[in-house]
């Protein structure tokens, strides 16, 4: 058939309106059709807020029945009820997540199925009211006008209710990072043992539902810091497994939810609410490592070659195998533990058990894969040692592997029945808990490794095995690839501090008191001012010259300079200070400098009350000043001398008739 072009003419014409009538046709179709599917969405995000909505209030009648009651079964069976709610909660809001990802992102499916993981809840909390006390404070403390700082104290607000709900990406760890570095600032700025603004953080156990509040500011930023550990375990749990890709990214983000957990725990204690305690981070801690040694597994089954006669290949994988069912086995015994196992959810009990069943047959098979289609070789039998454990604890290091094919047969045949039964036996926890029944997928997965160790199995099996005399040993676990700890990137995330106008912080603060002075006025002199300056935000006097213009002027060593002619000079550098006193000449200029007065009360030595949530710096080590534009994490502390009170930065000019340092 030849395609003609067709001569222009009324014919044309018509097909081209007709054309064009089509298209539009179409195109309103395509429209409508969007509009229903964006219809159906918004009625479905509809139902799932009137459900939120619903849950949040059965769980406030919960929380003041709670607080209310003193009998011990009421309070138990509320707590329970605030459990289910909260679960509730989490699967409502998870759903709602998904179904708003879903609308500008397809997430591809891999092609092979993979076991899931156990991903964290974020803590919830209320809503905050921080612009009362902080106006009274920034009023009655620094001595400015709170009302002025409306603005800062808003965008505060508003980023700790963004950080109530943040998106599942690194976009929603920066938001919790930077929450957390303003935290840093608050806590040097506005809180300490003598003054500390009158806060009430109110957050809701992230395993149990049940509330809990402080006034300390430490509750707050150990909440944040569990809340990047959650999500860092949800982001990781959200990776696809079947590239290698995906296993990359599910092992760093479980690694950083492993580290978070670890700083929260070592630098954290006396937590009010059951998810924050020393034995759940603990136990998060083994849970998230285990996670990420099962994605290190995965990603080199995935790098496995095609053809399974790889004796070398397969026995690596039976030790990393090993190795996973090991780290699943130390979870177990640890969610088996009370307290653990009396909050946690019986799910995750069983899950980590049917992985390290599952874990342990897959070492097993691929122990027999090794035996039966590796080479007969001798070189690379005797190259892999102490791939099998030791029978006895006399024994140095476990069997060897042997090197007649016969023997190899039954040795694998023996290893096999052990993946069996393990298989069997991960299918039959899988079948007890109620939760994990409803997981398609874990069946699934159990199920394809038992037919594949069923397969080859009879393959191997023979009429004339009457008896079978071989016992398979145990597998030595062994990674190549350890799960390293990484503490969550703090300090990375560069913010400013929102009252940064208020000053620096080695000096206002509320563990510093101070005395606002002027403004004085001097006239340089013939010695010039009398007074020599020293150090950087803010300015310090150093010196005052005896009857000179600066101590007629009420100048006293040790004053901070803080305005200059109505300048604000707080953040000033040393060489600005001098450089626009220098450019007055013979005119008078005007300061206003802070004089500081003796410190407040020192903290209490005595016994802290167990309820609250400290700090290692509330408990006795000092943690360096946030810098000014990236914060030190306020989980860290250093050895180094501590500067004087003034904070001086280089010695004192020994010029006194000069108004600088040369």
């Amino acid at each position: 058939m030849i395609l003609e072009e067709r001569p222009d003419g009324p014919g044309a014409n018509e097909d081209s309106v007709q054309l064009q009538e089509d298209e539009g046709s179409i195109r309103k179709g395509c429209e409508s059709l969007m509009q229903n599917q964006s219809s159906q969405l918004q009625s479905h995000r509809a139902r799932l807020h009137q459900q939120i909505s619903k849950e949040l209030r059965m769980r406030t009648g919960a929380e003041n029945l709670y607080r209310a009651t003193s009998n011990t079964w009421v309070r138990e069976t509320v707590a329970l009820e605030l459990s289910y709610v909260n679960s509730n909660l989490q699967l409502l809001k998870e759903e709602l997540a998904e179904l708003s990802s879903s609308v500008d992102v397809d997430q591809q499916e891999g092609e092979s199925v993979t076991i899931p993981m156990i991903p964290l809840g974020l803590k919830e909390t209320k809503e905050l009211d921080w612009a009362t006390p902080l106006k009274e404070l920034i009023s009655e403390h620094f001595g400015e006008d709170g009302a002025s700082y409306e603005t800062e104290i808003q965008d505060l607000e508003d980023l700790r209710q963004a950080t109530r709900t943040p998106s599942r990406d690194e976009v929603g760890l920066d938001l919790l990072a930077a929450y957390y570095s303003q935290l840093c600032f608050l806590d040097a700025r506005f809180f300490s043992p003598a003054r500390s603004p009158r806060l009430l953080f109110h957050w809701y156990d992230s395993l149990t539902g049940v509330p809990a509040q402080q006034r300390a500011l430490a509750f707050e930023k150990g909440s944040v810091l569990f809340n990047i550990g959650a999500l860092h375990t949800q982001i990781g749990a959200r990776q696809d497994c079947s590239c290698t890709e995906g296993t990359s990214h599910a092992t760093e983000a479980f690694q950083r939810a492993a580290g978070a957990f670890r700083l929260l725990r070592e630098n954290f204690s006396h937590a009010p609410s059951p998810d924050m305690s020393t034995a759940s981070l603990s136990m998060l801690e083994q849970l998230m490592v285990a996670q990420a040694q099962e994605c290190i597994f995965k990603g080199l089954l995935l790098q496995a070659p095609e053809k399974p006669d790889n004796c070398p290949a397969q026995l690596q994988l039976a030790q990393e195998a090993a190795q996973v069912a090991a780290e699943y086995g130390l979870v177990h015994r640890a969610m088996a533990q009370p307290p653990v196992r009396d909050y946690l959810p019986a799910s995750w009990t069983n899950l980590a058990h049917v992985k390290a069943e599952h874990f342990c047959a897959l070492a097993h098979y691929h122990t027999a894969m090794a035996l039966c289609e590796g080479s007969s070789d001798k070189g690379d039998l005797s190259r892999q040692e102490h791939v099998f454990q030791p029978s006895t604890t006399c024994e140095p290091q476990g069997p060897t592997l042997p090197q007649h094919p016969e023997e190899r047969r039954k040795l694998a045949k023996a290893h096999l029945k052990r993946a069996i039964l393990g298989q069997e036996e991960a299918l039959r926890l899988h079948t007890l808990c109620r939760v994990l029944r409803k997981v398609d997928l874990l069946q699934v997965v159990v199920t394809q490794a038992l037919r594949r160790s069923l397969t080859k199995y009879s393959e191997l099996e023979r009429e004339d095995d009457f008896f079978e005399a071989v016992e398979a040993p145990d597998i030595q676990p062994k990674t190549h690839q350890e799960p390293e700890v990484r503490r969550p990137c703090l300090s990375q995330m560069k913010v400013t501090d929102f009252f940064h106008r208020l000053g620096p912080l080695s000096v206002f603060s509320t563990k510093n008191r101070w005395r606002l002075v002027g403004p004085v006025h001097m006239t340089r002199g013939e010695a010039g001012f009398g007074f020599t300056l020293r150090g950087d935000s803010p300015v310090l006097v150093a010196a005052v010259v005896t009857g000179g213009q600066a101590e007629s002027a009420g100048l006293k060593e040790g004053d901070y300079i803080v305005s200059v002619n109505g300048q604000p000079c707080k953040w000033w550098k040393h060489v600005e200070v001098v450089t626009q006193l220098r450019s007055m000449g013979e005119e008078s200029v005007s300061l206003q400098v802070v004089s500081m007065l003796p410190s407040p009360e020192p903290r209490s030595t005595g016994p802290r009350r167990p309820a609250l949530l400290w700090s290692q710096r509330e408990c006795g080590f000092e943690t360096p000043m946030p810098a000014r534009v990236r914060p030190w994490p306020v989980l860290g502390w250093n050895r180094k001398t501590k500067q004087s009170k003034t904070g001086s930065h280089s010695d004192p000019c020994t010029n006194r008739n000069c108004v600088t340092c040369p």
